[in-house]
C-alpha cells in the first residue's frame, strides 16, 4: 500500500500542502474539524444581504509568487482580477484631498522620483527615511526603524503596514514590516498590482481545490475532528477523531495545518502566538457607481480600505479590537457613514452585514512573533502549517500558502531519503 500523507485542516495551509503533494502524485487525505474548507479564507450565503460575501476581504499582490503559483495549479488565476498597472486612489478624510499612488508596472520602485505618481505633499527624502525597515530585525519595533509621523506616514505607511500587521505600526515588528517593504513597495509595480477574488474566495481559492483534490484520488473528510495523537518514540504512529482511529504507517506523514490553539492542545509544550488581534467587516448590498475603483484607500476615518463588488459595497478595519463589543447597527451606521463619504454615494442604510473576526490574526509584534514555531517538530513524520508558524511574514494568505508549500516539501524530501 503506497505511503499516505495526512493533511489536519483545510484552511489554505493545509489545502496548498495537499494539493502540492496530490500533483507530486502522493496519496492525500485532508480532515477538516468543520463542515466546511477555507478556515479564515472563504465565502457563505448571506441572508441578510442576500447575497454571498467572504468572511474577510482579502487582498492579493501580484507579487505573491506562492499565492498565485496555488491558484495556476487550482486552475483559478484568472479568478483574481485586478489592473494591469498597480494604482491605488486614496482619499483623505481630514484634508479632504483624493489622489492616486502609482507605483507602475516595473521591477524598480523608480515611483518615488515621479512627484506625479507619489503621495501628494511628500518629497524623495521622506522614503529614503525608511531605508532602515528594509532589513530591520525581527525583535526591533517598526517605531525604533523609522519615523512614524509625518505626512508619507500617515498616507502610506500606516495604511499599508496596519494593514499587513494587523496592529499599530508602532508596536508592530519591524522585522515583519521590512519583509513586507521588501516584497511591495521595495520590488516596484510588477509586485504590487492589487487582485481580488470578485467572485468571491471560496469559488477561486477554495472549492477548486477541493475539486482538484478529489480528481487526483485524495480524499476530504469534513465534521472529522482530531482529538489526540499517538506518539511512538520519535513519530506519530496513530491518529485519534474520537471513536475513529487511523493508524500511521511506517512512511506515512502528518501536516498539522489547524489554528495555534487547537495545535497546542495537540502537542503540548509546543510554542505558539498567544495573543490575537481583531478584524471588522462590513459589507452592503449596495450597487457601487459607475467607475468605481476595485479597492479604494480610506486615511482619517473609521473605514481603511473601500472595496467594490458586483452588487456590494464591503469595507475592512484592522485592529478591530476596540470594535468587537460595539452595537452592531450603531457600527454599521457608522461604518455606512464612512463609505458614503469616501465612494460618493448616498441613501440611508442598506442591507448589511457586520463581520467581527475576534482571533483573526496573531499579534505581530516582536513578542508575539518570536513564539512562532518553525514546520519541523520533535516527530520525524509530523509538520507544521499555518500563517501563525514562522514564515517571516505576517499573517497573510501569501504567508498561509507559503508555508504550506514549506511543509510539502519537507514531506517530499522525507519521501526522498
Amino acid at each position: 500500500m503506497p505511503n499516505i500523507v495526512h493533511i489536519i485542516g483545510a484552511g489554505i495551509s493545509g489545502l496548498s500542502a495537499a494539493v502540492r503533494l496530490a500533483n507530486a502524485g502522493y496519496q492525500v487525505q485532508v480532515h477538516e474539524a468543520t463542515q466546511t474548507a477555507g478556515g479564515r479564507c472563504r465565502s457563505y450565503f448571506d441572508t441578510a444581504t442576500n447575497l454571498t460575501i467572504d468572511n474577510g476581504n482579502h487582498l492579493l499582490l501580484s507579487g505573491n509568487r506562492h499565492a498565485l503559483a496555488y491558484a495556476r495549479a487550482i486552475g483559478t488565476e484568472a479568478g483574481l482580477i485586478g489592473p494591469k498597472r498597480a494604482r491605488f486612489p486614496f482619499v483623505d478624510f481630514t484634508s479632504g484631498q483624493r489622489w492616486q499612488l502609482d507605483l507602475g508596472d516595473g521591477r524598480l520602485p523608480t515611483w518615488v522620483f515621479d512627484e506625479g505618481r507619489r503621495v501628494p505633499d511628500t518629497g524623495l527624502l521622506d522614503y529614503l527615511k525608511l531605508s532602515p525597515i528594509i532589513w530591520a530585525g525581527a525583535d526591533k519595533l517598526v517605531g525604533d526603524a523609522i519615523p512614524c509621523e509625518g505626512t508619507l506616514y500617515r498616507r502610506l505607511v500606516q495604511p499599508l503596514l496596519l494593514a499587513a500587521l494587523n496592529c499599530d505600526p508602532l508596536e508592530g515588528s519591524a522585522g515583519l514590516a521590512g519583509a513586507i517593504v521588501r516584497e511591495t513597495l521595495l520590488a516596484g509595480g510588477q509586485a504590487c498590482r492589487p487582485l481580488i477574488a470578485r467572485d468571491g474566495l471560496s469559488a477561486v481559492l477554495v472549492e477548486p481545490a477541493v475539486e482538484l483534490l478529489k480528481k487526483k484520488g485524495a480524499t476530504v473528510r469534513f465534521g472529522h475532528e482530531l482529538r489526540e495523537f499517538k506518539m511512538s518514540t520519535d513519530r506519530i504512529s496513530e491518529l485519534k477523531f474520537g471513536d475513529d482511529a487511523i493508524a500511521v504507517g511506517p512512511g506515512d506523514t502528518v501536516v498539522l495545518a489547524v489554528p495555534p490553539r487547537p495545535a497546542a492542545a495537540l502537542m503540548p509544550g509546543l510554542k505558539t502566538p498567544t495573543k490575537f488581534r481583531a478584524i471588522v467587516n462590513a459589507h452592503f448590498r449596495f450597487d457601487p457607481p459607475p467607475g468605481a475603483p476595485a479597492i479604494l484607500g480610506v486615511v482619517g476615518g473609521l473605514v481603511e480600505w473601500l472595496f467594490a463588488f458586483p452588487q456590494r459595497l464591503s469595507v475592512t478595519i484592522s485592529n478591530g479590537d476596540r470594535l468587537v463589543d460595539m452595537p452592531r447597527e450603531e457600527l454599521a451606521q457608522a461604518i455606512w457613514r464612512d463609505v458614503c463619504k469616501a465612494g460618493g454615494v448616498a441613501g440611508a442604510l442598506p442591507p448589511w452585514q457586520v463581520v467581527r473576526e475576534r482571533r483573526a490574526t496573531f499579534e505581530a509584534t516582536p513578542e508575539q512573533n518570536a513564539l512562532r514555531p518553525g514546520p519541523v517538530t520533535a516527530y520525524k513524520n509530523l509538520f507544521l502549517a499555518g500563517d501563525w508558524t514562522a514564515t517571516g511574514l505576517p499573517a497573510t494568505i501569501e504567508g498561509s500558502v507559503r508555508s504550506g508549500d514549506r511543509a510539502a516539501d519537507l514531506v517530499l524530501a522525507r519521501q526522498r531519503a
